[in-house]
């Protein structure tokens, strides 16, 4: 009898944490406040694509905030800073999750990032929106998952048929770190769309990180005369190669990926003439862009916004349109209202596949006087 009191209390004690329990997570969800969290690297090599992510998701945040919020309550944001480093995403990940209790994560920029944190958002369900991260296996992790940006593939058959297209290259030389997931998509998927479009790849050449002397291999690609050379990395490392092109005598056209943007800030000779596949392009002439960019000028003092700090404000944009649609910051709910994303966005009219990957043109940017110009958009 003493044993079946003690299981009745204790049975009771459990029935009185499960409802305190209930009730936390009840006052969770009648917050006066929306949490957001973000995870972008604001210190280390890719600063310059974390910085201007957040201050994209930021203005976003702050426009909803000054217009009252959404379902009238007002978006708090809470970034940390991973540094580029996967373990660096992750602990940013448990905080925001465990420490913050965030409603939706805006978050990693990079790929690399992105792919450490995306498994555990998806064991936990919660909506995450990576702005910036094309490695196509991201949003593989769960049905929760989803991306502002277009993928690696998407955007490197993109930039092969403008080649082939646009600019009639009929051969192509590819340099790229065999290392780099974002450098091995693109480069797959160039030389794929660049052969089936009738081109030839006459030089195939990879290089390591650390390497700061492209002398030797572009001395070998120079050889091959090829009509245009495509360089998928990112923009510290092809300011290097683009300047080294030039020392060598390389009278190929450069190309790239969306990792260019923010060379011109390093050198702005280093890729001149180049093409790029980007998100959006500053002087598009659509009024979301335009409106957009004057926005971010004037919060910003002046600055010209890039395509991760456009990335960064569709993130934010998308994530509070679901919620609002939703009508609550219910996971679940929350994630069928961006399923069904059908929005004009700054880098597009945009809605999501099956796979929750954006579908909506690239960009392709010129690089004239040290500037980004619009040359067209496939």
């Amino acid at each position: 009898m003493i044993k079946m009191k003690k299981v009745l209390a204790l049975g009771m004690s459990l029935v009185l944490a499960g409802g305190m329990l209930a009730g936390c997570g009840k006052k969770k969800a009648d917050s006066n406040t929306i949490k957001i969290g973000g995870i972008a690297p604001l210190t280390g090599k890719v600063s310059v694509y974390g910085k201007a992510t957040e201050e994209g998701y930021k203005l976003a945040i702050k426009q909803y905030n000054e217009k009252g919020g959404v379902l009238g309550k007002k978006i708090e944001l809470k970034v940390y800073d991973d540094k580029g480093d996967n373990n660096e995403a992750i602990n940013a990940y448990n905080k925001l999750v465990n420490n913050d209790g965030v409603d939706g994560i805006i978050g990693a920029v990079i790929s690399s990032n992105a792919l450490a944190i995306a498994p555990k958002a998806a064991k936990d369900g919660i909506p995450m929106i990576t702005p910036t991260g094309t490695a196509g296996e991201i949003t593989e992790a769960g049905n929760n998952i989803f991306r502002s940006c277009f993928t690696d593939p998407y955007q490197g058959g993109k930039i092969a048929k403008y080649a082939t297209e646009d600019l009639k290259a009929k051969t192509a030389a590819i340099m790229y770190d065999p290392g780099n997931d974002y450098g091995v998509g693109l480069a797959k998927a160039f030389k794929e769309t660049f052969e089936k479009s009738g081109g030839k790849v006459v030089a195939d050449e990879g290089y390591t990180a650390n390497d700061k002397d492209y002398k030797s291999i572009l001395t070998k690609v120079k050889g091959k005369n090829a009509d245009v050379l495509f360089v998928p990395d990112y923009y510290n490392t092809v300011a290097l190669i683009g300047k080294q092109a030039k020392e060598v005598g390389i009278q190929s056209t450069l190309l790239g990926g969306d990792g260019w943007d923010g060379v011109v800030g390093i050198d702005k000779e280093s890729v001149e003439g180049g093409y790029f596949s980007n998100h959006y392009a500053v002087n598009d002439p659509n009024p979301v862009v335009k409106d957009f960019v004057e926005a971010y000028k004037k919060e910003y003092n002046g600055k010209l916004p890039n395509a991760f700090a456009a990335l960064g404000y569709d993130a934010g944009v998308t994530l509070l349109e679901a919620i609002k649609k939703a009508g609550t910051t219910d996971s679940k709910k929350v994630v069928e209202a961006l399923k069904n994303t059908d929005l004009e966005l700054v880098s597009g009219k945009t809605k999501f596949d099956e796979n929750r990957n954006p579908i909506k043109p690239v960009s392709v940017i010129k690089v004239v006087n040290g500037q980004y110009e619009l040359a067209g958009k496939k």
